[in-house]
């Protein structure tokens, strides 16, 4: 069996647009993958272009040997293009290879250590300004069975907040926070974008409240910075999103610079990458959250990977997304009181409609979180994805 042909789809999904990667063989055994790179994907999808003449004529079953050739090849070696598209095209690889074996890819990965894994709820703040409207939709989460959710609620502020901003933020918290049952963890994403000495009166103004973590204080570039600022929180630190290889977060590890690690499968290119991140998390009992926002392809990834990898312990779901979700792709996913149950099914258990993803072309989307639109995740007509 030789690989054929490799294909991209760009597929407009509101928020973003996704990158799917589908890879096909002489024996018509199929893989599909994930390269989504939010606001950049006509570039992710021209390096998956690029990567194909090491892909067409070779072995599908050669993981590790195709995807290491193509990184030999790209002189810069790192960044969040070249490891995205890695991560689809070694997605879709395990795709072919489990179902030419008849296993799921959590088997490949080393095989299963639990039967499901615990959720939380990204996306379920549709259009909530206020402190009365994101109590209400934080009800709704609760009432499907979450026991975890996650939101900014920090408004269109960059670096700094004001005073009256603080005490705007801490009061859509409180009111979360008391409106949910005591069992009910709640995180708070912050983006990537407070200065130190707002990003730790954030945290101190967090601590009564007890945040499962707060997400991304500050800006990527500087693991030092999160170090130094970790260790003044009194509440714990997550990141990750924003670093795409192992040796990224080798580095946030030896800085302690934070207390959850949060690869995102799309990005540190591929499966294994992410396994290797979670071995070095577990050698220093860190737990992992993958970062999962981003279409039913890679949400089948990260199931995988929570099924195989110990150090996870809790994984993103985009609670409601576009109708068409369910037109792009079955997903096969069965989600109760809180938990995913893990695939089975051979491969990454999923199956894309191409015609379906042509019905949805590539349309230009931007960042909402500085001009007002932060919590326009969704369209109107948003459906429950789980």
């Amino acid at each position: 069996m030789k690989i054929a042909s490799v294909k991209t789809y760009i597929v407009d999904f509101f928020r973003a647009n996704l990158v799917l990667v589908k890879i096909e063989t002489d024996e018509g055994l199929y893989g599909w993958g994930e390269a989504t790179v939010e606001f950049n994907d006509e570039a992710v999808a021209a390096a998956i272009h690029t990567a194909t003449p090491f892909l067409v004529g070779k072995d599908p079953f050669e993981i590790n040997r195709l995807v290491g050739q193509i990184h030999r090849q790209s002189y810069f070696r790192t960044g969040v293009i070249l490891r995205s598209a890695l991560s689809g095209i070694e997605a879709a690889l395990f795709d072919i290879k489990g179902k030419a074996l008849g296993v799921p890819v959590y088997d490949l990965l080393g095989g299963k250590v639990r039967d499901e894994i615990r959720c939380y709820a990204n996306a379920w703040f549709t259009g909530a300004k206020t402190a009365d409207e994101f109590v209400e939709k934080a009800k709704a989460v609760v009432e499907l069975g979450y026991t975890a959710l996650k939101w900014d609620p920090f408004g269109s502020a960059y670096m700094d907040l004001t005073p009256t901003e603080l005490l705007t933020a801490m009061g859509i918290v409180e009111a979360v926070k008391a409106s949910v049952p005591k069992h009910v963890d709640i995180i708070i994403e912050g983006h990537g974008r407070f200065n130190q000495a707002t990003a730790l009166r954030i945290a101190r103004s967090l601590k009564e409240f007890e945040p499962l973590w707060f997400e991304e204080p500050l800006p990527p570039e500087n693991i030092g910075a999160l170090g130094d600022l970790r260790a003044l929180s009194p509440v714990p630190i997550a990141t990750g999103e924003r670093y795409y290889d192992p040796a990224s977060f080798q580095a946030l590890i030896a800085a302690k610079a934070a207390d959850y690690l949060q690869p995102d499968v799309c990005h540190v290119g591929g499966l294994e990458a992410l396994k290797a991140i979670s071995s070095l998390a577990e050698s220093s009992f860190i737990p992992v959250a993958p970062h999962n926002p981003m279409g039913p392809v890679a949400n089948a990834m990260n199931i995988h990977l929570a099924g195989a990898l110990p150090a996870v312990s809790i994984l993103e779901t985009m609670m409601s997304d576009v109708p068409w979700r369910k037109d792009v792709c079955r997903e096969n996913v069965v989600f109760s009181n809180g938990y995913i149950t893990i695939n089975d099914m051979p491969g990454l258990g999923i199956e894309v409609n191409e015609a379906a993803c042509l019905d949805h072309p590539r349309k230009d989307h931007y960042l909402r979180h500085f001009d007002g639109r932060l919590t326009d995740i969704r369209p109107e007509n948003e459906t429950i994805s789980v």
